[in-house]
């Protein structure tokens, strides 16, 4: 009778807890959110920059289960949280089933689930005993605990071993002698099922700096009460406590070897669309991975979407390590390489599916494409493992154009001439007469810029730059033409270089945690409208009253706790250096002397000047709303082109400057695709192609 009114006093007292915790925290939020929609009535501009923030976002190709219904509709009830993890007791490998369409949601959205999560689908039981739901839900503590509050965790070690043990014992005691072994293997099945179950919610369920505060508070409080539960036990039980206390390192020594060996990972069966064989392989999940983060490369992005890839490893002369990605059409003459710019990756071909990518609907035309990244990512690739902070950010344009594209581009010139002489072996007489490829350039923002930089400096040296045309959006070059912001950021860069140099090699986030913590940030500001317009136009404030969506693009994966883009410092001071002289030029190293080194001149060379030198197409797109570069500066490659007899065009579409990339924009790539399809190939290419058709034709009919 004592014990009972005990319980019921300590569930009483928990749940009160938990939801005056719960709710102060909502109030907190709420609050934050209204004072933000406040400051937001206040600031100036903000209908145009928050204009197309609203639907905008990188649609994961997966989706995990909403947040559970217990956080999202405030019920303060960890219990009916545990109950939802119902697991047959009996079953021996099973885990659980979710609804993968998004209820409620405003725009229909109904993303198939990952192949984690189809393939760990199994019905639940309708109920199991309570001490099977004391158990789960002790075990669903002690994993989850081990994410969010690891020092808790092993000052909460010791009651974790006296409960199992408790529960252990009073097993034993209530079943004969030779059901020990089969309680075991349950208790095993049973812990596999719930690694499973918490691997799929750390992995496909991406979740906020506000929901982790949310659960993390609903699990101390559900750890701490359970431990008063449990003394309180003890102490009304004496003999209980003492048989547990006796048994609990015969439990500790027989179970912590397997308990610590599988705590790290677990293994899945997973099944990845686009490779050669599609059934599912078991891979190793690490608990450590995600921390609920969205840390999707560009090859899970690719291959969910059930396109091919393939990863190439490309080494330029000064030891950078680049990731060359591609869509491979192995017997394809014609393909496209498309080139990122500042603070971006591969990433942002590929980020709006399959409909609005341009690198998707470039391969679905047949193209072979090839995706550049350029050297300057957190991880620091490089051939010297040893290397320093310092040495590895010591780069500017200069390096992005004379180092990296002519690697990427002549690896892709490698891989192309061998591919098409092994699925086409007549082609060994063109080869002496011309490329046997037709290779397109779309390059965006810096990309723009470090291509045409790539073009001029390989004609200066009488090298094949290897490119049919160049379609580049919104390209940096020239940026006299700025917001007052810009020019503010200009002056202050300059001024302070020389003392900013030593110290700061580049510009990104250093430490996993806070790569982690903005990633989280980003999903905060979608899910609270008001916090994250305010952002938003903050920062369209800071570049000028753009109107990009700043604060969707942090979502992106590449911004993620592993490795991100960042910004070398000579970069920053290549762009104020430009924009200060009115000049697409090269970087100017500050003396005569070393100018004169590099250069042969006292000057750096103005690239304007050698416009005259590109002999292919040129498509420049510029944005109306792009206030980071202005159409004005896009027109004005567009004259010195012209006026060199470069055959140019020059198109302006309603875009700010990051919705040539990270937008749907179907207009745009039609545009694109439409100038792509401008390059024919030459006439030994195409009567190649058609003995190559022919002859496959011949194959299939024998």
């Amino acid at each position: 009778m004592m014990q009972r009114v005990v319980d019921n006093i300590i569930a009483v007292t928990k749940e009160s807890v938990k939801t005056f915790t719960y709710e102060s925290l909502n109030n907190i939020v709420r609050l934050i959110n209204g004072v933000s929609a406040l400051l937001l009535t206040f600031l100036p501009g903000k209908a145009n920059i928050l204009e197309g923030i609203h639907g905008w976002e990188l649609r994961p190709t997966f989706r995990g289960p909403r947040f559970p219904r217990w956080m999202e509709n405030g019920v303060s009830s960890f219990n009916h949280f545990i109950h939802e993890l119902s697991v047959d007791s009996d079953s021996d490998g099973s885990s659980l089933d979710y609804p993968y369409g998004d209820e409620g949601s405003s725009d229909g959205d109904t993303s198939p689930g990952s192949p984690l999560s189809q393939s760990s689908r199994v019905s639940r039981a309708s109920s199991f005993s309570r001490n099977d739901r004391h158990w789960m839900g002790w075990m669903w503590i002690r994993y989850i605990f081990f994410w969010i509050l690891l020092p808790a965790r092993f000052l909460l070690g010791i009651p974790v071993r006296i409960f199992q043990s408790s529960y252990s014992r009073s097993s034993n005691g209530s079943s004969a002698p030779g059901s020990s072994q089969v309680l075991q293997a349950r208790a095993i099945n049973k812990m596999q099922t719930l690694k499973d179950h918490i691997v799929h919610r750390t992995t496909d369920r991406r979740r906020g700096v506000i929901e982790d505060l949310h659960l993390a508070i609903e699990i101390f409080i559900e750890a701490i009460f359970d431990v008063v539960h449990k003394a309180a036990h003890f102490i009304l039980s004496p003999s209980e406590a003492f048989k547990t206390l006796s048994g609990w390192y015969s439990l500790s020594s027989s179970g912590a070897q397997d308990s610590h060996d599988s705590d790290s990972e677990v293994s899945v069966p997973t099944a990845t669309l686009g490779e050669n064989d599609p059934a599912p392989k078991e891979r190793n999940t690490s608990f450590q991975q995600s921390l609920n983060t969205d840390a999707r490369t560009c090859q899970d992005v690719i291959t969910e979407l059930g396109y091919p890839y393939e990863a190439i490893h490309v080494i330029t002369s000064d030891g950078y390590v680049l990731l060359l990605e591609r869509l491979p059409r192995r017997d394809s003459r014609k393909a496209v390489y498309l080139q990122h710019g500042i603070l971006d990756s591969s990433m942002g071909w590929v980020s709006n599916g399959v409909v609005g990518s341009p690198a998707f609907a470039a391969y679905d035309q047949g193209y072979d494409v090839f995706l550049g990244n350029f050297r300057g990512l957190v991880s620091r690739e490089h051939v010297n493992k040893n290397i320093s902070s310092r040495q590895y950010w010591q780069y500017s344009i200069n390096e992005h154009a004379t180092q990296d594209i002519p690697a990427m581009i002549e690896k892709i010139h490698q891989v192309k001439t061998a591919e098409l002489k092994l699925s086409q072996p007549d082609l060994e007489e063109e080869t002496n007469d011309e490329q046997p490829y037709k290779l397109c350039a779309i390059c965006h923002s810096l990309g723009g810029a470090a291509i045409l930089m790539y073009v001029v400096t390989q004609r200066i040296e009488e090298r094949p730059h290897r490119l049919s045309r160049l379609v580049l959006l919104s390209p940096a070059g020239f940026h006299g033409d700025s917001s007052l912001m810009f020019t503010v950021v200009e002056h202050v860069f300059l001024l302070l270089a020389p003392i900013l140099a030593p110290l700061v090699p580049g510009f990104y986030i250093p430490t996993r945690f806070f790569r982690m913590l903005l990633n989280k940030l980003a999903r905060d500001f979608h899910n609270y409208p008001a916090v994250g317009g305010l952002v938003q136009t903050l920062m369209s404030y800071f570049v000028g009253g753009d109107s990009s969506n700043w604060v969707g693009v942090l979502g992106i994966p590449h911004y993620n706790m592993n490795d991100m883009p960042g910004v070398s410092f000579q970069v920053a001071l290549h762009l104020a250096q430009m924009k200060r002289a009115g000049k697409f030029r090269m970087f100017d190293y500050g003396s005569a002397s070393a100018n004169m080194e590099v250069y042969g001149s006292t000057e750096p060379l103005d690239l304007g000047e050698y416009y005259g030198l590109i002999d292919v197409p040129v498509d420049l797109v510029a944005g109306r709303k792009d206030k980071v570069i202005r159409p004005s500066m896009v027109r004005k490659h567009y004259k010195l082109m012209n006026d060199a007899g470069v055959d140019v065009s020059y198109s302006e579409f309603e875009y700010a400057h990051l919705d040539f990339t990270f937008s749907h924009r179907e207009e745009l790539l039609a545009y694109v695709m439409s100038r792509l399809l401008l390059v024919e190939p030459s006439p030994n290419q195409q009567s190649s192609q058609k003995a190559l058709r022919l002859k496959k034709k011949g194959q299939v009919n024998s």
